[in-house]
């Protein structure tokens, strides 16, 4: 008989946890288990990474979760390895062998292919994927064994590396680095630099090294967090700022910022700007996102006043 499990007692915790998420967890898994260990009441990603992928994982929570849809904006870097020669049914190391061919190519046509696929271009969602059509992900479909008609969509690969890596049994593969806006399929692009040089090719591993501007060496594994002390792991959490980093600061006096919290624009003599992060003082606290036009600053992302209090207590 199974001993009942232990109830987690849980409490409000505010920040960014920059997790470097492990092989073969779902990035919900993993949020759900570092939700866990820091016994957050509240908490979410900022896009997902497939199980067989690893790296930056920004992970947001209690008030940080206002504005977790920011970061989803975040120019994205990824090292891939692809593994030439053949095609799996879902572009990665986990479908089945669907076509395979000789692999003969130059280092002048693997630069060739290398500016090919850099700068914008229209990609096709795989069917292996989270992207939903009438509520339902790709991947579901594709298990039932269903294509589904999908658009393709534009994305831009700011930078493109592509170098062949030393063989290994009769095997060949090339090593990718790409920077890419947000959306991009790297399973995608894989699949379509191995269409180009004429073998095809899979994503035999993945890795996010940087989102936005969280860094792989600045993450932390699951593993170290279940090791520590719970005021080790609730230490390593980055302030909910973390994620308007690219945001202008604009900082109210008292009266300003209670009618600011209420959803009433203020006037002042701000230059326009998209992206603001609004402050009050007395103490400082961070209170939401707007924009400015026109010298009004429009609310856009508020935070309550229970969770202004609990971010003041914290900082305390």
């Amino acid at each position: 008989m199974n001993s009942p499990r232990t109830r987690v007692q849980r409490r409000p915790v505010h920040g960014v946890l920059l997790l470097d998420k492990p092989l073969g967890l779902s990035s919900n898994q993993a949020l759900q288990k570092a939700k866990w260990l820091l016994r957050a009441e509240k908490a979410g990603h900022t896009g997902t990474l497939d199980p067989l992928a690893t790296g930056v994982l920004p992970l947001c929570f209690g008030a940080a979760t206002k504005f977790s849809q920011l970061h989803l904006d975040a120019d994205k870097t990824y090292e891939a390895v692809l593994r030439l020669g053949q095609r799996t049914s879902t572009a990665d190391a986990e479908g089945e062998v669907i076509a395979e061919a000789a692999v003969d190519f130059t280092p002048e046509k693997l630069q060739q292919v290398q500016a090919l696929f850099t700068g914008e271009l229209m990609q096709l969602p795989p069917m292996h994927s989270a992207l939903k059509k009438d509520g339902k992900a790709l991947y579901e479909y594709a298990r039932d064994g269903v294509d589904v008609e999908r658009a393709p969509r534009r994305v831009t690969i700011y930078e493109l590396q592509l170098s062949e890596l030393p063989e290994v049994n009769g095997v060949r593969s090339v090593a990718l680095r790409a920077r890419c806006s947000k959306g991009t399929y790297i399973r995608t692009l894989g699949e379509d630099i191995g269409i180009a040089l004429g073998c095809g090719a899979f994503l035999s591993a993945l890795r996010r090294v940087q989102s936005g501007v969280f860094l792989a060496e600045d993450c932390i594994s699951l593993t170290d967090l279940e090791s520590w002390p719970e005021d080790k792991r609730h230490a390593a959490l980055k302030p909910v700022d973390a994620l308007l980093d690219s945001h202008q600061a604009i900082t109210l006096p008292s009266e300003d910022a209670g009618r600011f919290l209420s959803g009433l624009r203020r006037r002042g003599d701000w230059p326009d700007h998209a992206q603001v992060a609004v402050y009050g003082t007395d103490p400082r606290s961070l209170l939401g996102t707007a924009h400015v036009r026109a010298g009004e600053l429009i609310p856009e992302r508020l935070l309550n006043p229970q969770e202004i209090q609990s971010l003041l207590e914290s900082a305390a």
